[in-house]
């Protein structure tokens, strides 16, 4: 053991311990990854249907086409993540750090919006997003397998949830609180009207917080994890037979894979819904950042209690009774009629509740991979991360399409006041949908999901003594 790592990990039961310094450095990497993803997810749509006036019904296409396509790409990125050779920074942390920059550029890129003809509106769109979403797969493929590398203990990878989580919500209480503001101030307008030079601004200013988080992470963390890779099928050829594999014999990662298409969905919807609702619902556009900043910051103190909620009670039991306090919320909020103050104290509830099973998610990934591997006998970070991102890009595809088909279906016009119709649409995206997809991310979890921590323990155990499920690797 070198002296660099002696500093940043400890030994306890043959097992490396990661000091605080690299829990909190991981962390960092989905503060930036927020910056910059949230984005796109928040406020996106708004930029289009608001600022470069594109139908929300075209809107709606560019995001679910976009995110589909994304999708397909994850399974690329993660087989060159897989067939990566370890390096002097590791596997994951170069492919990291070089996707983040470019992923900054391409941030700003979206947010801007040539004097084009509305077709070549629609084109530049749809040319940039997908640019974007291929080069977020990139950064995001191989910064959720270094977790994986990073320890087998399941507190820990607990309190990476935990950080990690903390660094998303960090990202988005920023991004919710201070967007909007930027983009009003350097709009050059009387500060209700956004234009196409505030958001380019405010989209510089997050991508560059963004690459310098991943920088922190690049620095402070390490794999600590040293995988005989000749004996876990890394040297087998990649393709769609070996993402198969990996998929469906993997019955816990199927689980979290049809949960997530709820909960991500659910996060999605509330975000991108959130400005239309405090502009029209609630009549001032002002008060979204003031309700995020409530709803999210109220989250990053609960996911706080992650380590200590998955200890005593475990990750799936923690996990289930959220997701039925957070529906029971959202569709309390759906029935009341709108009022400011009852709206934030039900939103944040609901918003909490599907805060803390995100978070946690994070170590089910972890384990799922684990669990692949002791059961087939075989590693795939990668492809096995890219196959859990799709279920996320599907998620954020639906989540585009409640979005701005909402919008288009109920008759929504941009800058303009709103129909009765298009109000209750909007409403009814921002609870009534949470409120079904949690339920659904309940019973998936607690009827499908079958990998306890206990038996997570024994399996780590196996792995740690070079063994699987039939023998010795």
């Amino acid at each position: 053991m070198t002296s660099a790592v002696q500093e940043t990990a400890a030994t306890i039961n043959g097992q490396k311990k990661l000091s605080w310094r690299e829990k909190i450095g991981y962390g960092f990497g989905d503060l930036g990854n927020g910056f910059m993803f949230d984005l796109g997810q928040a406020y996106l749509t708004k930029f289009y249907t608001d600022v470069a006036l594109i139908n929300p019904g075209m809107v709606a296409t560019i995001m679910a086409v976009t995110k589909i396509y994304d999708a397909f790409m994850d399974p690329i990125a993660g087989a060159f993540v897989d067939s990566r050779k370890i390096g002097k920074h590791g596997k994951f942390r170069p492919v990291m750090m070089v996707g983040a920059i470019v992923l900054s550029i391409l941030t700003v890129i979206t947010f801007t919006m040539p004097d084009f003809p509305m077709w070549g509106r629609i084109v530049y769109a749809f040319a940039t997003y997908m640019a974007w979403g291929t080069c977020y797969s990139f950064t995001n493929l191989p910064y959720v397998g270094l977790a994986n590398v990073m320890t087998r203990d399941v507190d820990e990878r607990a309190q990476l949830a935990t950080t990690r989580q903390a660094g998303s919500l960090g990202a988005q209480w920023i991004t919710g609180v201070a967007f909007i503001p930027i983009i009003l101030l350097f709009s050059n307008s009387d500060g209700k009207v956004t234009t196409f030079h505030g958001y380019a601004v405010a989209a510089t200013i997050m991508a560059l917080l963004g690459v310098i988080c991943f920088a922190v992470t690049f620095f402070n963390c390490k794999e600590h994890i040293q995988v005989n890779r000749e004996k876990t099928g890394d040297k087998e050829k990649e393709g769609v037979g070996a993402y198969i594999k990996v998929v469906f014999t993997n019955k816990p990662l199927l689980a979290i894979i049809l949960m997530t298409l709820f909960t991500i969905s659910a996060m999605n919807t509330n975000n991108a819904m959130m400005l239309y609702f405090a502009e029209y619902n609630l009549g001032n556009m002002g008060l979204q950042p003031v309700i995020n900043a409530i709803q999210m910051g109220c989250s990053i103190v609960a996911i706080l209690s992650i380590p200590f909620l998955v200890k005593k009670f475990g990750k799936k039991q923690v996990a289930v009774v959220c997701f039925v306090v957070g529906a029971v919320a959202n569709l309390i909020n759906y029935f009341l009629p709108t009022n400011l103050v009852t709206f934030i104290i039900f939103v944040t509830i609901g918003y909490v509740c599907l805060a803390i099973p995100n978070g946690i998610t994070w170590a089910f990934v972890n384990d799922v991979i684990d669990y692949g591997e002791w059961h087939t006998g075989i590693r795939k970070e990668g492809i096995t991360v890219a196959a859990f991102n799709f279920s996320r890009k599907l998620a954020q595809s639906l989540a585009a399409v409640i979005t701005a088909g909402i919008l288009g279906v109920t008759g929504y016009v941009a800058n303009q006041v709103q129909s009765q119709a298009t109000l209750n649409g909007i409403k009814g995206a921002m609870t009534l949908y949470p409120a079904v997809a949690l339920f659904a991310a309940m019973l998936i979890i607690f009827f499908l999901y079958g990998l306890t921590d206990d038996k997570y323990r024994k399996i780590a155990d196996d792995l740690n003594n070079g063994k699987w499920e039939k023998g010795n690797l």
